[in-house]
């Protein structure tokens, strides 16, 4: 058994969690975990901790919160903590030349696509949107480039036809600790391989915005499905009714058809829109106002007729 290796820990959201958890139960020697400081959070406002730092105050590991991790004393502290390596994930700033040189085996990143497609910031909603059926994880040698570096090592799972973004979130978050896991014993080992990315192959999953959720009902029923999967939980897809703005959390495709955006028919079974080449029965939603609710029962207490037109705009 090679000795512990001394890692600091970057990472901010739940996504990370699984792969700190991971490092503390195979026994590393986590020296330090890097996040992003605590934001006010709720109607309250109240400061509150990143998951990644309630993990590791559990497991007594100090915590490193800079406003910018590049800032020269930051860097300094970590060159003083003198870890063999970094391990990042989803941690929400990018690390500088001088950070990356520091530890001896360098810095490797979780990153939730197969790379070289879906750098960025929203590859797990991007993958969706764009109807992927297959994405999974990567780990990657960290360079100054946004998700350039040499891949390590790489697990796939399929994206289940209902799935949105939520539930492949949470699956890769899983599958981003056990595949960081499989890095550490093929570095254990010396039989770590980089492999360099075909930069021709890439496509970039840009940040989300809260007008990506617009439902433009001129698209195939298809598409608008996986929008709506896709910008869940946030921005999540939306359309206009009555000049509210009517949220939809899941839908299933169907064959009407009519001038897009109109309603075919309201009642038990949903609410059925015309879409290009199609149309898509909403089946949950919330108006604004109101609850999240099923259509059907939402129906039952607020009238839309056949031939309403939901509009599409930003």
């Amino acid at each position: 058994m090679s000795p512990p290796l001394r890692v600091i820990f970057m990472g901010t959201p739940a996504f990370a969690v699984p792969t700190l958890q991971m490092l503390i139960d195979r026994g590393e020697e986590v020296v330090a975990v890097v996040t992003q400081p605590d934001r006010p959070k709720g109607r309250g406002q109240q400061l509150q901790h990143p998951p990644v730092k309630e993990l590791a105050l559990a497991h007594g590991i100090p915590v490193i919160q800079p406003l910018k991790v590049r800032a020269p004393e930051v860097v300094e502290e970590i060159r003083t903590i003198a870890p063999d390596l970094i391990v990042v994930v989803a941690f929400g700033q990018i690390l500088p030349k001088s950070l990356l040189d520091i530890p001896p085996h360098g810095c490797i990143n979780v990153h939730a696509s197969l790379l070289p497609r879906y750098r960025g910031a929203a590859p797990i909603n991007w993958c969706i949107i764009n109807g992927e059926s297959e994405t999974g994880i990567t780990t990657m040698m960290m360079d100054v480039g946004l998700d350039t570096g040499d891949m390590l090592v790489k697990r796939a799972t399929p994206i289940g036809s209902d799935e949105d973004a939520i539930s492949l979130h949470d699956r890769l978050s899983i599958l981003g600790a056990e595949t960081m896991a499989a890095t550490l014993d093929l570095l254990a080992k010396g039989e770590l391989s980089r492999e360099k990315q075909d930069d021709a192959a890439s496509c970039y999953a840009s940040m989300l915005k809260k007008e990506l959720g617009a439902i433009d009902w001129e698209k195939s029923p298809a598409e608008i499905r996986n929008l709506i999967r896709g910008a869940a939980p946030w921005p999540g897809a939306y359309t206009w009714v009555h000049g509210k703005m009517l949220k939809v959390f899941k839908a299933g495709l169907a064959t009407g058809s009519g001038t897009p955006g109109t309603v075919l028919q309201a009642g038990k079974a949903g609410l059925e829109v015309a879409c290009g080449n199609g149309s898509l029965v909403i089946e949950e939603l919330q108006l604004e106002g109101k609850k999240r609710m099923a259509a059907a029962d939402f129906l039952a207490g607020y009238r839309i007729d056949a031939g309403t037109l939901l509009e599409f705009h930003q």
